[in-house]
């Protein structure tokens, strides 16, 4: 749960807010307070944006690197706890057998 004051932004809402940016020629403190949002949010959506576009430059990932990511984390994840299951079956087994 978020807090109380916290705004969701459509995506629309913040595509027009990072184009704003790029062809007014203004800053990100402009838009942000013209929009009335924060700052620092309106900055971390145009770095996405840049780095979608292949203009980040600083290593930071594109969205589509990052829905990957996370997808490969949560396999990651599910193939750990399958192979804790399996030592434990294992172990069991094997115990098992000895008596």
């Amino acid at each position: 749960m978020g807090s109380k004051y916290t705004k969701r932004c459509t995506e629309e809402f913040k595509r027009d807010a990072v184009a704003l940016i790029g062809s007014s020629g203004r800053t990100v403190t402009a838009v942000a307070r013209e929009f009335g949002i924060s700052s620092e949010s309106l900055r971390g959506w145009y770095r996405r944006a840049k780095a979608d576009r292949g203009e980040g430059g600083s290593g930071e990932l594109t969205s589509a690197e990052r829905e990957e990511l996370k997808r490969l984390r949560k396999e990651v994840r599910k193939q750990q706890q399958t192979i804790e299951i399996r030592k434990k079956a294992t172990a069991f087994f094997v115990k098992e057998n000895y008596r």
